[in-house]
């Protein structure tokens, strides 16, 4: 019997269907962190500031369908961002992907559950503050190093 080739590994990310293409991601919440550039040098640093729509203990957004309507900047990502986004984390699946990398073992699509990406200490769950209890002028000293 033939191992199942998985769809990440067989298909190129403009051929993913838009179920593949929303399963890649493993719910960490990375990209729901408030970011800050500096603009002389144009590195990105991430803050534990999250957006006042991210549920804490669902580890996702509560407006995700709408979240444009609500944050007109949250990223919608497409596979042509990808090579123009450098602070996605290193352990982002659309990243590892773009990249030729495999997904790790504790992706919800290799382990079978979201729990593990929590297990592995990759999520922002239980580790965040809302950004309507920081005020903007104070993110610089929410800024975190351990991504």
């Amino acid at each position: 019997m033939a191992a199942k080739t998985h769809f990440w590994k067989s298909k190129t990310l403009h051929e993913m269907s838009r179920d593949e293409w929303e399963s890649l991601c493993d719910g960490c919440g990375r990209c729901c962190l408030q970011k800050l550039e500096d603009e002389d040098t144009g590195n990105v640093f991430y803050t534990d500031v999250v957006c006042q729509y991210f549920d804490e203990d669902k580890c996702s957004c509560t407006v995700y369908k709408d979240r444009h309507k609500h944050v007109p900047a949250c990223i919608w990502l497409q596979p042509d961002d990808l090579s123009q986004i450098d602070w996605l984390p290193g352990t982002c699946a659309y990243k590892l992907v773009y990249e030729g990398n495999d997904l790790p073992e504790w992706h919800p699509l290799i382990s079978g559950t979201k729990e593990t990406v929590h297990a592995a200490q990759i999520s922002i769950k239980n580790k965040v503050i809302s950004e309507l209890l920081v005020p903007e002028e104070d993110w610089e000293d929410h800024i975190i190093d351990n991504l």
